[in-house]
């Protein structure tokens, strides 16, 4: 409705009918479906890259052509209010204040609805394509960085209309209130370049309804194929051809209002399972920490003193690159190659796999319901402190680099370096891990780490 309302200001329609409204989303469905289908990695993040850049220079373009020195005190004061104000805000209902109950209702109330309806498409986008991030980084980016930039475009772009309306338009724009539609098209004809700017405001508009839409596709698609990578094309184009159906039979059944009605009616029962996510995730968490924390068992010993002499020539001196790749091709060769052979014995399949860059070898034992197990070694490398290269009390080493082989792990747990090891030590280190492999794996509450069929149906 927006878009045709600054088509129809730009004189490209000319009117705001519902027939050119079936035709916009049409065309904005049929991007969006293009988008879903070439993936997240290239037709949404290509999108949603252009869209930061073009919201962010319109930004700027209203900041510094607009009332600047009010807009910057304003944002100052309004953010000063909004955090000294923000428990009074949050649990107020306007309980005995009746004239504001209407507004409290269409606005408060509705977008919190609204928020709440859209959380499992957006919920779900998000941890698709956050895979591998940290809850540190997921709360800065999805919930710290977009307030804050929420809090400077609604200062930018509220506090420039209000200054305009009271100073430049004489109220136009308070009156246009009822068409909201065209309010934003109204607002940049009191700024230069209003045809260039009113042209980029629709062009934001739809890469925001194509990347919302294709976002929704694509979720929903992952749920109707319990996230099956090669689910087929046209479900997209089905998955697209109703979410547009819906959309038009909305608008043409009562416009804006019968979508903000079926928006409050689908948020009701989200509401309740939002609560179920949190708990859930809590105990996702705990599981988490359970998971990763466990220890070695107990009665495992990395050193025995046996080679001591051998070990403190090894802690005092550097290794350089060539030295490493032997170890590896030699010791930890040999070493998976009698664990193959003995897996093979006991009636196990064992494979080894040797590759390069950086180079590494591991041994592999696969599974059907599990994740297989994996224990590798890599090439590694750490820039060494000018302490150590400076110090007179150790050998002088040759370069600012110490290399080492470090063991890693199919579940990515952290890994360590296992230069010190004999062949035997490292065969006894990679049962331990497969030991501790079978006793987590037999435990109810980590099969959402150690089932393979899960992860495959969440990437």
């Amino acid at each position: 409705m927006q878009i045709n309302a600054g088509l129809e200001t730009l004189n490209i329609l000319p009117s705001t009918d519902f027939v050119y409204q079936v035709l916009i989303v049409g065309v904005l469905v049929s991007f969006s479906i293009l988008s879903a289908t070439t993936g997240v990695n290239k037709g949404i993040k290509i999108l949603s890259s252009i869209n930061i850049i073009s919201v962010i220079c319109l930004l700027l373009f209203v900041l510094f052509f607009g009332p600047t020195v009010f807009l910057i005190a304003s944002f100052t004061e309004g953010l000063g209010y909004y955090v000294s104000s923000f428990m009074d805000l949050t649990f107020s209902t306007h309980a005995y204040d009746q004239e504001s109950l209407p507004w409290f209702y269409n606005w408060t109330i509705l977008y919190w609805a609204w928020w709440i309806s859209w959380s499992p498409y957006v919920g779900l986008f998000i941890a698709r394509i956050s895979k591998g991030r940290t809850i540190r980084e997921f709360i800065a980016a999805v919930l710290i960085i977009p307030t804050l930039f929420n809090f400077i475009w609604m200062s930018v772009f509220g506090n420039s209309a209000i200054w305009i309306d009271f100073f430049e338009a004489g109220g136009a724009l308070t009156e246009l209130a009822v068409n909201a539609d065209a309010l934003t098209f109204e607002f940049l004809e009191y700024l230069p370049l209003t045809a260039v700017t009113s042209f980029v405001v629709i062009a934001v508009i739809i890469i925001f309804f194509v990347t919302s839409a294709d976002s929704g596709i694509l979720v929903m698609n992952s749920i109707s194929t319990k996230n099956n990578p090669k689910s087929p094309k046209w479900q997209m184009v089905f998955w697209g051809v109703a979410l547009a159906s819906l959309a038009l039979l909305l608008l043409n059944a009562g416009g804006l209002q019968s979508l903000q009605t079926m928006t409050l009616i689908t948020a009701l029962p989200f509401s309740i399972i939002m609560l179920l996510f949190v708990v859930s995730l809590f105990k996702g968490l705990a599981v988490d920490s359970s998971y990763y924390d466990r220890k070695l068992s107990a009665y495992t010993v990395p050193w025995s003193g046996e080679f001591w002499r051998e070990r403190l020539k090894q802690i005092v001196s550097i290794n350089d690159k060539p030295s490493v790749e032997n170890f590896i091709n030699t010791k930890v060769k040999s070493a998976f190659i009698e664990l193959q052979e003995e897996f093979s014995k006991n009636g196990m399949k064992a494979e080894i796999k040797t590759l390069e860059n950086p180079k590494r070898i591991e041994i592999t034992i696969e599974y059907d319901r599990l994740n297989n197990f994996l224990y590798g070694v890599k090439l590694q490398s750490q820039t060494v402190s000018s302490f150590i290269m400076e110090e007179e009390n150790l050998p002088e080493p040759e370069e600012n680099k110490r290399y080492f082989p470090e063991a890693y792990f199919g579940d990515r747990r952290e890994g360590y370096d296992v230069q010190y090891f004999t062949k035997n030590e490292l065969i006894s280190d990679v049962l331990k891990h497969y030991e501790r492999y079978l006793e987590i794996g037999a435990e109810e509450q980590n099969e959402l780490f150690m089932s393979s069929n899960i992860n495959k149906r969440m990437y």
